[in-house]
């Protein structure tokens, strides 16, 4: 159970900083007061004198009861006073716990129970010490009985000898060896427990931090005095390590020697003669051909001062691409190894089969201006190391066809120098050095870290989760080395998805109803794109300007404005999305219009002006929606989404957003990171398009439209999204290519690749799942800014004066020139001011007159002013007075009105009376007259009197019969004349309504229009006023 390799670190999640592995000095931690232990240890050694007799083989030592658990200490802390007792004698025989005295340096302990052992994740956590403690102490059927040999001291860290042994009391055979520097944690059980007879300590057990693991080990003593001593014994180990041991551990541990080696690679071509022929380079580009075998020679020579003897060559391995897993490369067979006769080079070669699977792409033809990586790397065992080094080269090659034939080349092989940097680390013998090897690095990875690309001392060695393999082909799609057009690809209005499009409709409808709030529901859908119809309209609302009149009228004056630069303006419309037919025809709607819109906004920001890349934009705006409001969105996303930072203040921003992607790349995608760095190539060469035009003038409108449409929905930072989303589905094929390849890729392959609505769908998918955090950008923004300082503080102050220098040169050579046009518009603004002055000076004098005639016309206005108020305050007291006269007859004429209906009422009353008396009484008489036979003759059937012209003769005519018909008559006559006057009261009746009627309105306009009248009273005496006064002149 002894461990070969001991543990400088651990990192654990599961575990706290309360405890450390120890390599070096020891040191541990055990629960309880070292002085308390001293005192019982003390007391015990009077108390036992005399009740323990020792036998003839053994002797005994005292022992004492244990006290409560106490504070946790380190071995460091003194234990002075405390004598390290031994009683003569073996102790084999015995049967109680007691320190026996043995002649290799051991405290030995009879009548120990070995209990078990436990995995555990905190080895200083007395809480799972206890608990494991009380466990293994219930389920204690299978105890072992054991002697325990705990060394004096701890020297063993250096020498074999210092371990803890387990021994065998039958056998006396070692059961298990534990080293004391291992030991990191000692505990004995409470007092008031079923656990106060036992005691544990913790142990590291593995052979490197990743697989290190913690047990627990458990003892129970048969006398329960034999814990205080067996962990004062462990502290006494502890204690007693000699200083001369210390320092040779210490300075075995900080010793660390670096050694140098040089690497040649050099492949070889089977030439069909039966023999090999070097594989001729150009430019560090190695050339292949096609269906060749190979065979790959490595040789090894150490240049530096430490000499190292490599004994054997462990393997020798090959894959395509570069930054290959070493799950991923392939083993070579090797044929030969060994030194050369002057014994100071070793070399290795091996066969390399061209036909096997794994190796298709690098026995595929290439195409033109395309390479592929490749990495072989050699293990090998080298005295005085504990492990197989790696050396790992990468490089490049071209593949030609079969037949090619090289005329012009080289055969010089690739170089690389390595720097293995080892430590000396402890070993069984003493007169042995072994090393372990702490790092190996390449020259190029030296070299890189010191140029640094613009990230100096911010490397980070990851991997990535799958392997790197080496495609050839940048495209498969593609169509040419010719790029893209701008402006290219259909974007359909079609939506196939009914559901989206009422998604759309729903969301616009309340979107409408509330144009200060957005719904929530807009970010999703617009990750899933906005349908073409609608995206002008939504344009809008995300921006904010939907009904933004100011600067659409601010856009309508600003087009008739002159810009400075209308000529790179004009320009650059001739270049702008040729491949659409609204922008191709040279002087059409499309290139006036975005003519107008780019030289308007020139002159709205005159601190920017018109930049380059602006009118990629500005034409994406105008297939969406007017010329108005496609300048009102341009404005809205230079100044609301910062788009116009970038150009300020020398792009000072753009080199932030350049950095934060760079440390993007390298956290998420380290692999392509060392790849650019490897050659050169910086983020601004690839991805200053990408942040100064939004990726509109290079892709297809279809992924163009889906990118602002996030944009415009979730702000600058999907730059950044999208520009991941790229660089991680191109990384296998930029990982192949070279300089000028991934420069071409990027301006040719990348933007063909995503013509189809499939493939610009995934990449905005990808994109929109990209693991990059506004504080993650917030992170990098710091480091920039830490670092630019850096770089001002370390800086040659010589070069920042010079740099200084020249900056306020060409500040003061462009201050001259600006000074010469300024004096040229001085002297012409001088003449034009003075003529300007002679003009004004004439119209200062026609001013002052016209001033005189209006202060003269302002006194008599004021008078007449005054005048009209007095009038003014006597009209309105004629019109209270008025009023009130109105108000009192109004009152009066209300008393009258009332009476008139009273008394109409009355005589409607009467009158209806009289009607009725009279229908009755005339009732009576045609009933009485129809009751005569003789009289009824006297009326037809419709009751009308139907008399015969009587014929009387005078004579027999009674005189008093003529007197009451005379009666009769006349009181027909009267009967007439009542209803004549009952009809003419009627008509009065009617009359008298028709005029309480007119009265009441007439009361009822009086108080509504009295102002009107009063002002109509005012005009009349103005008037009166006026024919007086013109006699009088």
């Amino acid at each position: 159970m002894e461990d070969a390799v001991s543990r400088s670190s651990v990192e654990s999640s599961s575990t706290n900083d309360d405890y450390v592995v120890v390599n070096g000095e020891p040191k541990l931690k055990i629960t309880g007061d070292i002085n308390d232990l001293n005192d019982e240890v003390s007391q015990s050694s009077r108390k036992m004198t005399s009740a323990l007799t020792p036998s003839s083989s053994t002797g005994t030592d005292p022992q004492s009861p244990i006290s409560s658990v106490g504070n946790v200490f380190p071995s460091s802390q003194s234990t002075g006073g405390i004598s390290d007792e031994t009683v003569p004698g073996g102790g084999k025989g015995r049967s109680m716990s007691l320190p026996g005295n043995m002649d290799e340096g051991y405290t030995t302990f009879n009548g120990v129970t070995y209990l078990g052992c436990a995995l555990v994740n905190a080895p200083r956590s007395e809480v799972e010490i206890y608990r494991n403690m009380s466990i293994l102490n219930e389920q204690s059927k299978q105890a072992i009985p054991i002697e325990l040999f705990i060394p004096r001291t701890s020297e063993g860290n250096v020498r074999a000898d210092g371990v803890v042994r387990l021994v065998d009391p039958g056998t006396d055979s070692d059961i298990a060896c534990y080293r004391i520097h291992r030991i990191l944690f000692c505990a004995r059980g409470p007092s008031d427990s079923d656990e106060k007879m036992c005691f544990a300590f913790t142990c590291s057990h593995g052979d490197s931090p990743d697989s290190a693991i913690f047990q627990c080990h458990v003892f129970r003593c048969e006398i329960q005095e034999a814990v205080a001593k067996i962990l004062y014994s462990f502290a006494t180990s502890f204690r007693r390590l000699p200083k001369t041991s210390v320092r040779a551990a210490s300075s075995i541990s900080e010793a660390e020697v670096t050694a140098v080696f040089s690497v040649n690679l050099e492949f070889k071509e089977d030439d069909g003669k039966g023999s090999y022929s070097t594989c001729p380079k150009d430019k560090n580009i190695f050339k292949f051909r096609c269906d060749y075998d190979k065979k790959i020679v490595i040789s090894v020579t150490q240049t530096g001062n430490k000499e190292l003897r490599i004994e054997r060559c462990f393997g020798l391995l090959l894959s395509p691409g570069r930054n290959v897993k070493d799950g991923d490369m392939h083993l070579i067979e090797m044929n030969s190894m060994g030194y050369s006769s002057d014994g100071r080079t070793y070399t290795i070669s091996g066969n390399w089969d061209i036909s096997e699977d794994c190796f298709k792409v690098l026995n595929s033809e290439t195409p033109k201006d395309t390479r592929v990586f490749l990495t072989v790397a050699v293990d090998l065992v080298i005295c005085g190391i504990q492990e197989p080094v790696r050396f790992g080269i990468e490089t490049k090659a071209k593949i030609f066809p079969h037949n090619e034939r090289f005329w012009y080349f080289t055969k010089k092989p690739h170089q690389e120098l390595f720097h293995v940097k080892l430590k000396l680390t402890e070993t069984d013998a003493p007169d042995v050095v072994q090393y372990e090897v702490v790092e190996v690095q390449s020259q190029t990875q030296i070299d890189r870290q010191k140029a640094g690309m613009s990230l100096q001392g911010l490397k980070h060695n990851r991997q990535m989760s799958e392997g790197v393999h080496s495609p050839q082909d940048p495209e498969e799609e593609s169509d040419g080395d010719e790029p893209l057009l701008s402006g290219s690809g259909m974007v359909s209005k079609e939506v196939m998805d009914d559901n989206l499009l009422e998604a759309w409709h729903e969301v616009l409808v309340k979107w409408q109803q509330n144009l200060s709030q957005r719904p929530k529901q807009v970010q999703q859908l617009a990750k899933k794109g906005i349908p073409e119809a609608l995206r002008g309209e939504v344009w809008q609302l995300l921006a904010g300007c939907h009904d933004n009149s100011e600067l659409m009228e601010a856009y309508r004056v600003l087009i008739t404005k002159d810009s400075p630069s209308e000529g790179v303006i004009q320009r650059d419309i001739n270049r702008t999305f040729p491949a659409h037919t609204f922008f191709k025809q040279s002087g059409g709607l499309g290139q006036d219009s975005l003519y107008r819109i780019c030289k308007a906004y020139s002159v709205y920001d005159e601190e920017i002006g018109y930049v380059q890349g602006l009118s990629f934009l500005s034409a994406a705006l105008l297939l969406h929606m007017p010329e108005e409001q496609a300048f009102a969105v341009l404005v809205k996303i230079c100044f609301d989404y910062e788009l116009r930072d970038l150009f300020k203040q020398g792009f000072e921003v753009l080199h932030l957003k350049f950095y934060q992607l760079e440390r993007l790349m390298q956290d998420l995608m380290s692999d392509l990171f060392e790849h650019f760095t490897e050659m050169g190539l910086e983020i601004h060469m690839f991805a200053s398009q990408w942040f100064l035009t939004l990726f509109t003038a290079k892709f297809p409108l279809f992924l163009v439209f889906h990118i602002l449409d996030l944009f415009l929905c979730e702000g600058k930072d999907i730059i950044f999204n999208v520009a991941i989303a790229l660089l991680k589905m191109s990384r296998k094929d930029l990982l192949a290519l070279d300089f000028e390849g991934i420069l071409k890729y990027f301006r040719v392959h990348m933007p063909k690749k995503y013509r189809t609505e499939e493939a610009a769908r995934e990449l905005m998918a990808a994109a929109v799942n990209a693991k990059v955090t506004s504080k993650k950008l917030k992170k990098y923004e710091k480091e920039y800014i830490t670092m630019k300082e850096q770089e001002m503080q370390q800086e040659d102050p010589i070069e920042r004066m010079e740099r200084e220098n020249k900056r306020l040169l060409e500040d003061n050579m462009r201050l001259e020139q600006e000074n010469d046009d300024l004096a040229h518009e001085l002297v012409d603004s001088k003449l034009t001011l003075k003529s300007e002055l002679d003009e004004v000076q004439d119209q200062n004098k026609e001013m002052k007159t016209d001033l005189a005639k209006s202060k003269k016309l302002l006194k008599d206005t004021q008078e007449e002013k005054q005048r009209l108020e007095v009038e003014t305050q006597q009209v309105k007291e004629m019109c209270r007075k008025e009023l009130d006269r109105l108000e009192s007859e109004n009152s009066r004429n209300t008393v009258i009105v009332a009476d008139y209906k009273q008394i109409c009422t009355q005589l409607s009353e009467r009158l209806e009376k009289q009607q009725t008396a009279h229908r009755e009484e005339l009732s009576r008489i045609k009933t009485l007259v129809k009751s005569c036979e003789t009289c009824s003759k006297m009326f037809d059937a419709d009751g009308k009197v139907n008399l015969p012209e009587p014929k009387l003769d005078p004579e027999k005519l009674n005189p008093k019969l003529v007197d009451l018909q005379q009666q009769i008559r006349e009181l027909e006559l009267e009967l007439a004349q009542t209803k004549l006057a009952l009809v003419e009261s009627e008509c009065k009746t009617q009359d008298l309504t028709h005029s309480l009627n007119a009265a009441v309105s007439e009361i009822q306009a009086s108080k509504n229009t009295w102002f009107t009248k009063t002002l109509n009273s005012i005009k009349e005496v103005a008037n009166t006023h006026t024919g007086k006064k013109e006699p009088k002149d």
